[in-house]
């Protein structure tokens, strides 16, 4: 049974999730498949392009706040998806070893007015090496049932 509902998400800090490592293998393989630019797959290349050294993939970096964001508190909340992202800025690159965190805030909770069974929450995602510095800031609303829906059974 999933332990979060729409009740559960007050404006506010969420938490904090990891340290997810990540190692330059890892960012070579995503690369490979997704996003085969010589910045995300070779040294040399990559320390003559703008990031200045091998770095991760954007999109790497969202598919790792993704797991996060499940591990920490999605696969326990009732959560029917999302409408899409809001917001999603890349602000410094991601390198092997780093130590990502996630500090994830409920920006707003509000009861749909289309669907009353359920709920929109609107978080903001801030992903963090362990320096502190800020590598990718994401806005985007869930839908989750709302208390009673999940209590009697009725969801629809």
């Amino acid at each position: 049974m999933k332990s979060l509902v729409f009740e559960d998400f007050k404006p506010g800090p969420l938490g904090r999730f990891g340290p997810r490592h990540v190692t330059a293998e890892e960012i070579r393989a995503f690369a490979t498949e997704f996003d085969p630019q010589p910045m995300h797959l070779d040294q040399e290349a990559a320390s003559r392009s703008l990031l200045k050294g091998l770095a991760g993939s954007g999109w790497h970096l969202c598919s790792i706040i993704m797991r996060m964001m499940f591990d920490g508190f999605i696969g326990r909340t009732a959560s029917l998806g999302s409408p899409g992202v809001n917001d999603l800025r890349w602000l410094a690159p991601f390198r092997p070893g780093d130590d990502i965190t996630l500090d994830v805030e409920v920006m707003e909770a509000r009861a749909s007015r289309s669907r009353p069974t359920t709920g929109i929450v609107t978080l903001k995602a801030v992903a963090r090496n362990a320096s502190g510095q800020a590598l990718c800031e994401m806005v985007s609303p869930i839908i989750v049932r709302r208390r009673d829906e999940v209590a009697t059974g009725q969801a629809r």
